[in-house]
């Protein structure tokens, strides 16, 4: 369970902490709202164990140099799809989809080296800190070597792309993918899908493996994801599950689900009932669950995913991009569901962007304004803001809920002369960031546990992390030519 703990509730350092480190903002953006004097607190480990309000800072306490939110969590990536980003944007066929755009995704995936995997990674991480994202959940499921192989290390992809992440310091949730089937059905894999396919037994393996080789930490764990419906046979998906709870019941669960009507269609055709009824009729669907996309929904089930406290992941250019289709936000959260943001494919890395779109999309179905509002928060983006951070942080597994005691030390300090930031009333700042399209990066510094990975808007790996970036899509690239 996250931490309820309450902001401006101060407790003493712990009596274990070797080292505690601090930062005063003139105004931060803490659960409750915006506050002015915001003293901040860490531990060694990276946890707050203090949030001062109205507070006086001490002579020699470090000063940030904006306005302070938290990080945001990005509950869903698949990295090495980002080298794919605008390479699949001519058409190819009349009928061009998410379908015809799989297809493209596995050839590309096949060509994929554990060196490739750790450049693409690194490279995106690094984008991710610079727009504002502490926090990733990688949802993983390239394992084996271009022939369907286990390489000699089980463990080398997965390796690879947590190393990446512990390079560049952006907090990580590793979810290897059990991928089984190229359909409902049970229907063969195709030979561009060998390189994903698994057993239960393979993936837990593999967590218990991660676990012995870069060990949970307040910046790392590791959960298990069974790809979607269609992937998996439902003795798999309860023998992955059942293998989880004996490790640790609290661990997260991420699946795709309800992404496309053509998804929903084959379920019933296959199993006589849709996706998401049916993973609620035979799965204990939590907290610790979250449900990537389930943007096909009736009115039942947005409802009942709500009562079940399960997150809905949302990606939402990547679903604009592959056509999927709208999201009733609307009648989502009217009915207290819990959600957050991610960037999925990653040919948007910008969190504020993936904002935006949630709100333009209901507004352009709904023919209005400011539809994401409530009476309570009138003001969308900080509805949006809060909401998303809060769902985002259960979708992770970890300690990110924001900036309140026990949390992790992740956040954003904001570029104070940025002209839409610097001179606008605090009320304006998230409204600010969300619609408004800014010159340059509003993102001035970045901590995650407390250690500062972004600094004036740079990385220390960044000139690094690009030419090996760039190199990987040069070799990459000539080789599919």
């Amino acid at each position: 369970m996250l931490s309820e703990a309450v902001p401006g509730n101060n407790q003493s350092a712990p009596a274990n902490s070797i080292e505690a480190r601090g930062l005063f903002a003139e105004v931060a953006l803490l659960p409750d709202g915006w506050h002015e004097n915001v003293v901040l607190r860490w531990d060694a480990a990276g946890d707050l164990y203090d949030v001062q309000t109205g507070a006086v800072p001490t002579p020699d306490m470090p000063k940030a140099c904006g306005p302070v939110v938290s990080g945001m969590p990005n509950l869903h990536s698949h990295a090495f799809q980002r080298a794919m980003a605008g390479l699949t944007e001519t058409l190819g066929d009349p009928s061009d989809s998410f379908w015809s755009w799989r297809t493209l995704m596995y050839r590309f995936a096949q060509r994929l080296q554990p060196e490739h995997l750790h450049a693409i990674g690194r490279h995106l991480y690094i984008e991710m800190l610079k727009a504002g994202y502490t926090s990733v959940c990688e949802f993983h499921y390239v394992h084996h070597d271009a022939n369907g192989q286990a390489y000699n290390n089980p463990a080398e992809l997965a390796e690879q792309i947590t190393h990446a992440a512990q390079e560049v310091g952006i907090g990580i949730t590793l979810l290897p993918v059990l991928y089984q089937f190229s359909g409902f059905g049970q229907s063969a894999p195709s030979p561009h899908q060998r390189r994903f396919i698994s057993s239960p037994e393979w993936i837990l393996n593999l967590r218990e493996q991660m676990k012995k080789s870069l060990p949970e930490n307040g910046n790392r764990c590791y959960g298990v994801a069974p790809h979607s419906l269609r992937a998996v046979s439902e003795d798999s998906l309860q023998a992955l599950i059942s293998g989880l709870d004996r490790d640790d019941a609290r661990a997260p669960i991420h699946v795709h689900i309800a992404e496309q009507t053509k998804e929903v269609d084959d379920c019933i055709a296959t199993l006589g009932q849709r996706p998401v009824e049916w993973l609620l009729d035979r799965q204990s669907v939590d907290s610790r669950w979250c449900l990537v996309h389930a943007t096909h929904m009736n009115n039942q089930e947005y409802a009942d995913v709500a009562r079940s406290g399960a997150t809905v992941g949302l990606c939402l250019t990547t679903e604009a991009n592959l056509g999927d289709g709208i999201f009733d936000a609307q009648q989502y959260l009217a009915s207290g569901g819990r959600w957050g943001i991610g960037s999925d494919s990653n040919t948007c890395v910008n969190p504020f962007a993936e904002f935006r779109l949630l709100e333009y999309g209901q507004r352009l179905s709904r023919r209005r304004r400011n539809v994401l509002a409530d009476q309570h928060t009138p003001a969308v983006a900080d509805r949006l803001f809060a909401q998303a951070l809060a769902g985002g942080a259960a979708a992770t597994g970890r300690r990110v809920a924001g900036l309140s005691v026990g949390q992790r030390a992740d956040f954003v300090v904001l570029d104070r002369n940025a002209p839409n930031i610097g001179d606008r009333p605090h009320k304006l700042l998230l409204s600010s960031l969300v619609f408004c399209e800014h010159g340059g990066n509003p993102v001035q510094d970045v901590f995650v546990g407390g250690q500062q990975v972004v600094a004036n808007g740079n990385h220390p790996l960044q000139e690094q992390a690009q030419r090996d970036y760039r190199a990987t899509l040069a070799e990459l690239l000539k080789e599919s030519t």
